[in-house]
């Protein structure tokens, strides 16, 4: 499944006018493959992912997630679509505190209605995809920011996202442990078939991407490779 964004337009209110967010922003990422969002601070990047999330609601264009077409969602399918096929990675990994690494999973997952016996094997699993098998049962305090923002990443993907949307995860990481998150993003993001959007400030890793793109003014320009949307399928 694909993630795409077709002439997408977003603006906000500014004074007696409107701000442009997005202008006319193109991108399609296939499943399997890891797109880098660049590009200033206040250059539209935040909005992207919102967008892509379905938590903003453009002016125009079309938003397509796992062939969906969202602008024929209401806002209860909305919430179901994020649910079941987009996992997010915040740029603060924002663990519960009370919580094991494993139980940050479990909780994400509590609405499927899924056993508990399942959910506790389906979060050990991703544990050891993130290489923390053996931490499963340690609360935030006894990690370390990279192993915090590993079980951000597992948790995002608990539901078995078709979509992954990663805000700069590096950013309060060191340069080795910043290399080692995108290394296992990059992993994950071929063994799972998920579309994956990073934003990132972290130009020193770009090489591990499958395409990079640069926002600027809330264009998207290098890499993002206008195309024809989907043939939308409509909502069950």
């Amino acid at each position: 499944m694909t993630l795409f964004l077709h002439d997408v337009t977003l603006t906000y209110p500014d004074g007696d006018g409107r701000l442009t967010a997005l202008d006319a922003v193109e991108l399609e990422v296939p499943a399997g493959t890891l797109t880098a969002i660049v590009g200033p601070s206040g250059s539209g990047k935040s909005s992207l992912l919102a967008v892509a999330a379905t938590l903003v609601t453009p002016d125009s264009g079309r938003v397509v997630v796992a062939d969906r077409d969202t602008a024929r969602l209401g806002a209860a399918e909305k919430a179901a679509l994020r649910r079941e096929e987009i996992g997010i990675v915040f740029q603060q990994p924002n663990l519960l505190a009370s919580l094991t690494a494993a139980e940050q999973l479990q909780v994400m997952a509590h609405l499927s209605g899924r056993p508990a016996r399942q959910l506790r094997r389906r979060a050990l699993e991703l544990l050891d995809a993130v290489g923390l098998a053996d931490k499963a049962d340690r609360r935030p305090h006894q990690l370390s920011g990279g192993q915090r923002q590993r079980v951000n990443i597992a948790r995002a993907l608990m539901n078995e996202p078709s979509v992954l949307l990663v805000d700069e995860p590096t950013s309060a990481l060191d340069h080795e442990r910043g290399a080692a998150v995108l290394d296992l993003l990059v992993t994950l993001t071929r063994e799972r078939s998920t579309a994956t959007v990073l934003v990132t400030h972290d130009h020193a890793h770009l090489d591990r991407m499958d395409r990079t793109a640069t926002m600027t003014d809330g264009r998207l320009t290098h890499g993002a490779r206008p195309a024809e949307p989907p043939a939308a399928v409509p909502a069950a």
